[in-house]
Parts: C-alpha cells; structure tokens; sequence
C-alpha cells in the first residue's frame, strides 16, 4: 500500500509512512473484509458509513504535516483507523464517533493508545470539551462545515476534510483559520463518502 499507492501520488513523509506502517489497516475493516483491508478503495462500515481510501486519507494526513504538539479533533472516527494514524504523529487526539457501535469499536482498537480519547456525540457539534483544537481531520467527506467546528478550532489551525463541490466532484481540502473565518482550498481529488448532517440543505425548487 505504502509503496504501490501513497508513494506515487506524493504522499512520501517519513513520520507519515512509518504510522502507516505500523497500524494495521486489517484490524479496523468490517468482519470479513480483512484480505481487502490494502486496496485502494473505500472500506464499507455501516449504514453508508465508510473508511477513506488509503490514498484519500494519505493526501490529507501529509498535507497536515502533524506535528507532536498538535491537538487533534478527528470528526467520524468510524472504527478508530485515523485516529491510530494521527495518534502516532500528535501529542493529542480526541475520536468523535456518533454511531454507538462504531465508538464501542473504536474504543476497543485504541485502547492503551497514548494521549487518545474516543467521544460519542453528534459529528456536527464536535466536542467543545476539548477545544481549543490546532487541527481538526473529518475522516470523510463534507458538503458544508458546522460553524460549531469551525469556533473549535484555534485561531491559525487546520482543518482538512475531503469536500464535495458543486459540480459532484469530490477533493481533498485543507483550511487555516484566520480572523475567525475558514476558508477551505482543494488540492488534490480524492474519494469520499457524504458523512451524516455535513450535507448541504435541498435547495426550493417549484
């Protein structure tokens, strides 16, 4: 996976391939999908929950660059697999899960990780408990931004979501807060699935 599907799309730090490297990827998959666990696809979860595709959560963990002393929101941890990658990289990780299954799990799959927590509440509301937060990772894909996330997150940090535009396509994205506003700017297109209440509302039609 490191080799065949990161490394050529650019996705080539060290500390990032060493975390890749070191959890296992299988172990946080459905029932029955271990020998799938490296393809570079999306992993079926639950209910139209999923796990990014290797190579979608690439782009956005090495454009994040993080670092010991980041504290980190992941938004829709599902069974804990980012969480496990960013807890090798920053000093502090909260896992936000909604579903109560997918928490239980995750709560298992990192249990006796260092310096992280796994939470259980509604994905759009984050967890402002914890904040302030120098980076927050929505494990999955984004039509809108709550703006409770957004005053979560500390003035001059990053948030890094998988963003589906207005013409279907869907890119990694990254944004810095600044004066208290968040601009996201796509870099890369990359797959993901529509995470429950990030949709944006239908708009009126006659």
């Amino acid at each position: 996976m490191i080799d065949s599907q990161l490394k050529p799309c650019g996705v080539v730090s060290p500390r990032l391939s060493a975390a890749f490297y070191a959890v296992a990827r299988e172990d946080y998959v459905a029932p029955g999908r271990r020998g799938l666990a490296y393809v570079d696809a999306p992993q079926p979860l639950k209910q139209g929950r999923e796990m990014l595709a290797p190579l979608s959560l690439g782009l956005l963990l090495q454009r994040a660059d993080v670092q010991a002393a980041d504290s980190v929101l992941v938004v829709g941890a599902g069974t804990g697999y980012a969480a496990a990658l960013v807890a090798r990289l920053a000093g502090r990780v909260v896992a936000l899960e909604a579903d109560a299954d997918l928490a239980a799990v995750a709560r298992t799959n990192l249990s006796g990780m260092a310096g992280v927590t796994v939470v259980e509440g509604p994905l759009a509301d984050g967890h402002a408990a914890g904040q302030p937060y120098s980076m927050i990772l929505i494990d999955g894909a984004v039509e809108q931004l709550p703006p409770e996330l957004i005053a979560q997150l500390a003035e001059g940090g990053r948030l890094l979501a998988i963003v589906i535009g207005s013409d279907g396509v869907s890119r990694a994205a990254i944004g810095h807060k600044r004066a208290g506003l968040l601009p996201l700017e796509p870099f890369a297109e990359a797959a993901g699935a529509l995470l429950p209440s990030f949709g944006k509302a239908p708009a009126f039609q006659f």
